[in-house]
């Protein structure tokens, strides 16, 4: 399973709770689209992710900048990846991002609010924020291999209590 998160906003720690936590724990990968803060909440997703793939927020400090990119594209389960906070970007910035990258997801954050959209054969994923909602729902994603042999995955943005908000789907 891959688990997709946002905006932790955290001097402190991860802030994980619920499903959100038990997410993270059973992850395979876990994927974070920045806005850490500073690098106790860094560490603390480092401590329970054995594979994280994280960038940094336009509210992250120094020492976080240092340790993670602006943005960074990769490969799981045959899917292609683009990982952005996306404060400089609106929707049509994100699509063309992801097409420059070849991407068949682009993940991205900062507005605290869960979005999975189609947008030119890419899928622009934002899976809000467990720890500082906007709107009062606390979210997080979930992706999970469909077929390995295609690299299409099944996902779920779900809420802090498990339930599931919204479904999509991302392949090749």
């Amino acid at each position: 399973m891959i688990t997709v998160l946002s905006d932790t906003h955290s001097t402190s720690g991860h802030e994980l709770e619920g499903r959100a936590r038990e997410a993270v724990e059973d992850a395979d990968v876990v994927v974070h689209a920045g806005d850490f803060l500073n690098e106790a909440a860094l560490d603390a997703f480092e401590s329970i992710s054995d594979r994280l793939y994280g960038v940094y927020g336009n509210n992250a400090t120094p020492g976080v900048r240092d340790r993670l990119p602006p943005e960074r594209t990769f490969e799981v389960e045959g899917v292609r990846f683009v990982l952005t906070h996306g404060d400089d970007r609106g929707p049509t910035g994100l699509s063309l991002l992801g097409r420059q990258q070849a991407a068949d997801m682009v993940v991205f954050g900062h507005s605290h609010r869960h979005a999975a959209t189609d947008a030119d054969d890419v899928l622009l994923l934002n899976p809000g924020s467990h720890a500082q909602p906007r709107g009062g729902i606390p979210t997080h994603a979930e992706l999970r291999p469909v077929d390995a042999e295609d690299g299409t995955l099944a996902g779920e943005i779900r809420h802090r209590d498990g339930s599931v908000v919204e479904k999509f789907e991302v392949g090749v």
